[in-house]
């Protein structure tokens, strides 16, 4: 399994867009990654946007980002929360110090907005947010996936096979 022993950060908070979680983190977990899903509160039952429960294994304080290879952000309506905590954007921020891969999709976006690290990268997101994106100094396409460096983005569920296969195979690097 080429993923073997990378562990990887998926941030949950309600409302995520379901297959955005869920998709990427079964399909890494079957290339053996570990994938630990980590919200505000440990323990805690996050509900999708269509009623899918994801229960967090740590709160954000109870992990060092160093100990892990990459980070996932879902969309939905999720990101709109997690670009709140200061821990969230800390630990997209040092990803993108270390240029581990950093995985976004949908409304992702707006998470790697608040971090401030889109300035002069390539990027795709749903296209409600592409002003968003543009405005914080990306430049945007209307591609099912753009890779730039450690940053993978992607539009929204259908893209999802093209966005986890970009993902892991930067893992795998």
């Amino acid at each position: 399994m080429r993923l073997k022993d990378k562990k990887v950060i998926a941030l949950v908070e309600d409302e995520f867009e379901d297959l955005e979680l869920w998709y990427p983190v079964l399909r890494l977990q079957e290339e053996g990654a570990i994938v630990d899903l980590v919200g505000k509160e440990a323990n805690k039952k996050y509900i999708g946007k269509y009623g899918v429960p994801a229960e967090s294994a740590y709160a954000f304080t109870d992990i060092k980002v160093a100990d892990y290879d990459a980070i996932l952000v879902p969309g939905g309506w999720a990101p709109d929360k997690l670009r709140r905590y200061p821990e969230v954007l800390d630990f997209v921020r040092s990803m993108n110090i270390s240029k581990k891969p950093i995985g976004q999709i949908c409304h992702a976006g707006w998470v790697l907005i608040s971090a401030d690290i889109l300035q002069g990268k390539d990027v795709t997101s749903t296209p409600g947010i592409k002003d968003d994106m543009t405005n914080a100094g990306a430049a945007w396409y209307d591609k099912a996936v753009v890779v730039d460096g450690h940053i993978i983005s992607s539009r929204r569920p259908p893209d999802l096979p093209a966005y986890v296969k970009a993902f892991a195979d930067k893992l795998a690097e």
